[in-house]
């Protein structure tokens, strides 16, 4: 063992932050669903109108209040945040493997991916 972080080292650390990443969206997700059938479970659906996303999960603000007053439609909407938040953080761990490995070029095109990936985000624009 020279004490050095290898290429492998970081493989297994990746491989665990996307397994953890599905798992807890996962729990969440089901959590979200048992508190929404729980509380809405017994209503029958109307499929007459149309009724669209509730405005409380369409912004951050709004799910987090929708988590702390234990809203399954927000639960339901945080676990698929974090579902998506896996591959930018699987994108992110990569870069400080790259910057461990003191591999320059792939640091440099991995903080650019992650750049491309939050602009995309912010901007709400693909591609």
């Amino acid at each position: 063992m020279t004490g050095k972080f290898k290429d492998k080292d970081m493989q297994v650390v990746i491989g665990w932050v996307l397994r953890l990443g599905v798992f807890i969206s996962m729990a969440v997700v089901f959590i979200g669903g048992v508190v929404y059938l729980y509380r809405h479970g017994h209503t029958i659906a109307d499929y007459s109108h149309f009724k669209g996303v509730p405005d409380f999960v369409q912004t951050i603000p709004g799910v987090i209040n929708g988590i702390l007053t234990f809203r399954g439609r927000a639960i339901i909407q945080a676990g698929i945040v974090l579902l998506i938040a896996t591959p930018v953080i699987r994108v992110a761990f990569s870069a400080v493997g790259f910057i461990m490995e003191k591999d320059h070029l792939y640091t440099v095109i991995t903080f650019i991916v992650l750049l491309i990936i939050i602009m995309s985000a912010v901007s709400g624009h693909a591609g």
